[in-house]
């Protein structure tokens, strides 16, 4: 394999910096149920995860900062999971209800 296959152009003189194209993340087909699972993280820390919401990027994000503010703590949204610090399982799941989606807690 020679250096001109293994390299990618990151800059032209007349162009500028040339980015690459990321494909976008799609949303996971799920089976209808969210599910809100406990999940450990360093330290003892607690993080409850809320998958399978079937809503697209940006609906995803506004129910994220709904239901922070509901539990009153912060979180994030990666790769279409909702985190929420700490053990908010029930209020999760009584607000998810709430606003009509089938909801299971699973996980120990």
């Amino acid at each position: 394999m020679s250096i001109e296959e293994r390299s990618t152009i990151v800059f032209a003189t007349g162009i500028g910096r040339i980015k690459e194209e990321k494909p976008k993340a799609e949303r996971p087909q799920g089976d209808g149920v969210v599910r809100i699972q406990l999940k450990r993280m360093g330290g003892g820390k607690m993080l409850s995860v809320v998958t399978g919401v079937p809503l697209d990027e940006e609906p995803l994000k506004d129910l994220a900062r709904a239901l922070k503010q509901k539990c009153g703590v912060g979180g994030s949204v990666k790769d279409f999971n909702i985190e929420i610090q700490g053990d908010k399982r029930n209020i999760l799941k009584a607000e998810l209800e709430k606003r009509g989606f089938s909801v299971k807690l699973s996980g120990g």
